[in-house]
């Protein structure tokens, strides 16, 4: 007993030492642990966040294990692939932990998204919150390009010269810009090395903006299902233990999924064309990004013309930025506003739409399609502005404990 009691002083003893000098524990406790208070209606749409984070994590290890074996040469970059594949211990399952979990972090991060934008976590006070979430997005778009590009493949080598090609719209200055991209005047061995150097840095830049996004999270707490501030510390209860371990099942559930298609079908999301070395004189039938494009490429072909095709295609995700703006609602759930979540399913329609029409050629009915959904998604975001500001809404409960606790003595 005796000997018990002392490791546990000793213990307490070394983390009371390190606590004094850098107090890790208590902020840690403070900002994910038994003093942090969410709120008590959280469903598993929140298990999103932290499972974005954990994706992060793989791909970050996953990609610095897989940069020790690859080589940024036009001349190797395909057979060093190959050779992680073939030759290398558990090679690959390296690279394909790392190419599935690129998929499956879209995955979460884009049910993340919608689950803020059904409802309404960029409303006051969370504006910057949502916009450190964009920008997130935005990085990940740009490391995954990078990434895609790096097996020298024919979908790489293609991909990269169409999507660069895209700069060379903008007037004056787009040629300059496609040049200084590519490091030279086609993609070459200096744009592979370039594309390499940028995918291994950015992502310690979204781990930057991930800080900055969960301490705005901090301040003002999370949204929960309701929309409605916590009033009283009867809203609340601690995140440890209650959502710690809801997110430990919602791990586990994201890990069997995960690992079906590591296992199962690791190519089943991406393009077969891929497995052939980049060829500059063949152009493939069809070329198309990764599935987490697809919308974006669909609004780029819909337009008839290069630029505004381009400018389209931006802003169909910087419009996001001034979201909170047009929507006028003061009611942030779509649990409380029939109208709005009519229009928030068939947009979320009409985006899947877009990401099938995106895979398939720019012709025919596909392309009337393609305009059709086009001018719908931006169009839905001028009728929130005018329906915002006029729709009828339900009555909000007096508080979040007081909705919960009826409910469950309803049940």
């Amino acid at each position: 007993m005796t000997n018990i009691n002392s490791k546990s002083s000793e213990k307490k003893s070394v983390m009371g030492w390190i606590e004094h000098r850098l107090p890790v524990f208590s902020f840690l406790d403070h900002s994910l642990g038994s003093k942090y208070p969410a709120p008590r209606n959280l469903n598993y749409w929140w298990n999103f966040g932290s499972v974005a984070g954990i994706c992060l994590v793989i791909q970050i290890l996953t990609g610095l294990f897989l940069a020790m074996h690859y080589t940024p040469h036009v001349n190797m970059a395909f057979d060093s692939v190959e050779h992680i594949m073939r030759s290398v211990n558990y090679g690959w399952l390296l690279r394909y932990v790392h190419a599935v979990g690129a998929s499956m972090f879209f995955v979460v991060v884009y049910i993340h998204i919608f689950r803020g934008l059904y409802f309404g976590s960029y409303k006051s006070p969370r504006e910057i919150l949502w916009w450190l979430g964009i920008i997130i997005y935005l990085l990940m778009m740009a490391t995954a390009f990078m990434g895609y590009v790096l097996p020298w493949g024919q979908m790489s080598f293609w991909g990269a010269t169409v999507i660069t090609n895209l700069f060379s719209a903008i007037p004056g200055i787009g040629e300059p810009i496609v040049n200084w991209l590519w490091g030279g005047f086609s993609v070459d061995n200096p744009t592979l090395n370039r594309f390499f150097a940028l995918h291994f840095l950015l992502p310690f830049v979204i781990v930057g903006v991930v800080v900055f996004h969960i301490w705005a999270l901090h301040q003002h707490g999370s949204n929960n299902p309701l929309g409605i501030d916590v009033k009283t510390p009867q809203d609340t209860i601690p995140f440890h233990p209650y959502y710690t371990v809801k997110d430990a099942f919602g791990f586990g559930v994201f890990f069997i999924i995960f690992a079906w298609f590591v296992f199962f079908a690791p190519n089943s999301l991406g393009h077969p064309d891929n497995y052939i070395p980049a060829n500059p004189m063949v152009t493939p039938a069809h070329i198309v990004p990764e599935w987490y494009y697809l919308p974006f490429y669909a609004i780029l072909r819909a337009v008839p013309d290069k630029l505004f095709g381009v400018i389209a295609m931006f802003a169909a995700i910087l419009i996001f930025f001034v979201l909170p703006w047009i929507d006028r609602s003061k009611v942030r759930s779509a649990t409380f506003r029939p109208t709005f979540k009519i229009m928030f399913w068939v947009f979320v329609a009409d985006c899947v739409l877009l990401g099938y029409i995106g895979a398939k050629p720019a012709e025919g009915v596909y392309l009337i399609i393609g305009r059709v959904a086009t001018v719908y998604y931006f169009a839905h975001f001028a009728l929130l502005y005018y329906i915002s500001g006029r729709e009828k809404t339900l009555p909000l409960p007096e508080s979040i404990s007081k909705a919960v606790l009826t409910s469950h003595s309803a049940h």
